[in-house]
């Protein structure tokens, strides 16, 4: 445990706490370091979660996969590009599609519709006032309705939030990504050391 605050362990949790960890352990057999991050605040992460929730359903998965995946890799958060990266495996994405995207996603065979929300997700964790009328004119273009935009938009400022809160916090990752198959490892963050 990485932490530099206090998290409930474990054999601790009680209420929603509680609920939360079983959750974790029912869906992915382990509490990951994302759900320890809330839980001196747990009605802060059901905000959270219900919030995460209501953006993904939103998009498509892949949609909303891609642009995180954007997100995090403009930032250089490893621990989200594996997370992330490991959604796309599962969901139909070879790891040399993976490796294409993590190495440069503007030439991965994406479609162009595709990678313009991707690289407009980046442009809203680089510099997010850097936005202008031509971005959306661009998107609006290549077919993304103002609620797609809206919600690649929320996309990319949750990843955003995400990522430096467990920074900030000093979360580490979770053993399930340090296990990721080794091409897929590779594939998304070469020889990086793990980052919130």
């Amino acid at each position: 445990m990485s932490f530099f605050i206090r998290t409930v362990p474990e054999s601790e949790a009680t209420g929603k706490v509680r609920e939360f960890y079983d959750e974790d352990i029912r869906d992915s057999n382990f509490v990951p370091d994302t759900t320890r991050a809330f839980s001196l605040l747990p009605e802060t992460f059901e905000g959270w979660k219900g919030l995460i929730r209501s953006i993904r359903k939103s998009m498509r998965l892949r949609n909303f996969e891609l642009a995180t995946i954007a997100a995090a890799m403009e930032m250089g958060c490893t621990y989200c590009m594996l997370a992330h990266g490991a959604v796309l495996r599962k969901n139909g994405f070879s790891t040399e599609q993976i490796e294409s995207i993590a190495r440069d996603y503007r030439h991965a065979g994406l479609e162009d519709k595709e990678v313009l929300m991707m690289e407009y997700a980046q442009k809203v964790v680089r510099d997010a006032s850097s936005t202008t009328r031509e971005d959306f004119d661009r998107m609006r273009a290549a077919g993304w309705t103002d609620e797609d935009i809206l919600s690649i938009t929320l996309a990319a400022a949750a990843r955003s939030f995400a990522s430096k809160l467990f920074d900030a916090l000093g979360a580490g990752p979770d053993p399930i990504y340090k296990a990721l198959d080794e091409e897929t490892h590779h594939a998304l963050i070469g020889n990086r050391p793990f980052t919130a």
